[in-house]
């Protein structure tokens, strides 16, 4: 049984595999601090609710885009499994061909979506969305090759912003807007926020489309806990709640 960890900005996402098979998943939010002894009591009780024992942990893989988590993580899983963790690197084999100025800088997450994108839809050009903290929008050929993408700010991160930016805007929930123009504030804001952010994603797919894949068509493949409002735009054609898992569980797979 493998252990993977997606520790992300805001919360740590995990899945437990049975070769090929996703389990059991489960996750904390990252707010407010963790101690290594927090994490290990929380993997424990998680183990004990999936019906498992200890002992079935054979391999745990992470990957982290929170440096000063990896510690926590790394102590974390000594105490409860007694077992050393594979830090997923850019240097790592991974399957992929990375074609980053500087690969050892590219998230860790963005990667091991890449190896799962690849995974389940192997022998096709790829677009990757992860829609989490950040967005991410990336490309991978039919022959591996990773040859980079655009970061924009995950949908969130612009309503916190104009909350913290300005003087009365109000934080709202994101939601795909019921009418425009909106009518009020809050429409109005869920309305940019909504369409800002599905423009911003069809313009790069679009643009990735035509500069890579001389206009043939990819597979869309997306990510993260906010993609699911895009479910009906035609946008993706195929959503994947736990692809970074899935690509971590490929790295024990591949070693």
């Amino acid at each position: 049984m493998t252990l993977t960890l997606d520790a992300g900005n805001t919360r740590l996402s995990c899945g437990l595999f049975n070769e090929d098979k996703l389990v059991h998943t489960f996750c904390r939010e990252n707010g407010g601090g963790c101690t290594e002894e927090a994490l290990a009591d929380f993997f424990l009780s998680e183990i004990k609710r999936a019906g498992l024992a200890l002992t079935e942990i054979s391999e745990i893989s992470v990957c982290s885009v929170v440096p000063s988590m990896n510690s926590t993580i790394i102590n974390a899983c000594k105490k409860a499994f007694e077992k050393e963790v594979l830090f997923l690197q850019s240097n790592c084999k991974t399957g992929l061909k990375i074609s980053y100025k500087n690969p050892e800088k590219l998230g860790t997450d963005r990667i091991a979506a890449g190896i799962g994108a690849t995974a389940l839809e192997p022998d096709k050009n790829l677009i990757v969305v992860d829609m989490g903290t950040a967005t991410t929008v990336d490309v991978i050929t039919k022959e591996k090759e990773f040859c980079g993408g655009a970061i924009l700010p995950g949908m969130n991160l612009i309503v916190k912003s104009l909350v913290s930016g300005t003087a009365q805007l109000p934080e709202v929930q994101i939601t795909q807007p019921e009418k425009l123009p909106g009518t009020s504030t809050t429409q109005c804001i869920q309305a940019g926020v909504y369409y800002g952010a599905l423009g911003g994603i069809k313009e790069l797919i679009q643009q990735f489309t035509r500069e890579i894949f001389n206009g043939q068509k990819p597979f869309v493949i997306a990510t993260g806990g906010l993609s699911y409002l895009f479910e009906n735009e035609g946008l993706f054609d195929r959503i994947e709640k736990n692809l970074v898992l899935e690509g971590l569980n490929q790295i024990i797979k591949n070693k």
